[in-house]
């Protein structure tokens, strides 16, 4: 198994990837922000250790930036930064996990153990909902009773995912902008009701029997029509 470890700490990453190698594990270090968002676009990792505080371009950064282009590689996120918002945070980014510093290594080993054997075990190859699937090798969305498919932007495809892992839940407006555009971007609600445009003329032209259905001053949810 191949992990990448983001840390700026170059004693501690030594530390890190020692112990990881003495568990068996393939392990490369990258020290700076830059450098451990290409590695991580690589998508030549089984799991990616990430810290927050880095030179150049924040962990949280990083990890928002790898979930927009579709790379569903665990992350444990291995940082100082403990309080109870930054937790949050990181998960909502897309985290599997948030381990704050100090830690016993035993820990860390066994948070990897269990973020990767998650993986293993539930493969997700579609996501789908009356009739209307989503399908992560190539971003198509399609609908079952008439053949159709149609390819999804990238923030289109990301939307479309959170509706379908919440069928007929009301997703809040501020909870859509934040897991698309993450919580520094400057949209607005105006881009979200473009792209939610976007999408409902999508499941028009797939003939799909599902649609998007706005509660005033709250969200959107995905219904399925009577």
């Amino acid at each position: 198994m191949r992990v990448l470890l983001v840390e700026d700490e170059r004693s501690l990453s030594a530390a890190i990837v020692k112990m990881l190698r003495r568990e068996h594990f393939e392990a490369d270090a990258a020290y700076t922000g830059p450098e451990g968002l290409d590695d991580a676009l690589s998508g030549g990792y089984d799991a990616i250790i990430l810290d927050v505080m880095l030179p150049g371009m924040d962990g949280f950064a990083i990890l928002q930036e790898v979930r927009r282009q579709g790379i569903t590689t665990p992350v444990l996120m291995l940082t100082a930064r403990g309080e109870l918002e930054d937790r949050v945070r990181g998960l909502m980014s897309g985290a599997d996990y948030y381990l704050p510093k100090p830690f016993e290594q035993e820990e860390l080993i066994a948070c990897l153990r269990a973020i990767t054997r998650r993986r293993e075990e539930k493969p997700v190859m579609s996501l789908s909902f009356g009739g209307v699937s989503l399908s992560p090798a190539d971003g198509h969305l399609s609908c079952a009773e008439t053949g159709n498919s149609v390819k999804l932007g990238a923030k289109e495809y990301q939307m479309m995912e959170l509706f379908l892992r919440n069928p007929q839940q009301i997703l809040p407006k501020e909870t859509l902008l934040d897991r698309v555009w993450g919580l520094e971007s400057d949209s607005d609600y105006n881009a979200l009701e473009v792209y939610v445009s976007f999408l409902r003329k999508k499941l028009s032209f797939i003939g799909a029997k599902v649609r998007l259905k706005a509660t005033r001053g709250v969200g959107y949810s995905l219904e399925a029509d009577a």
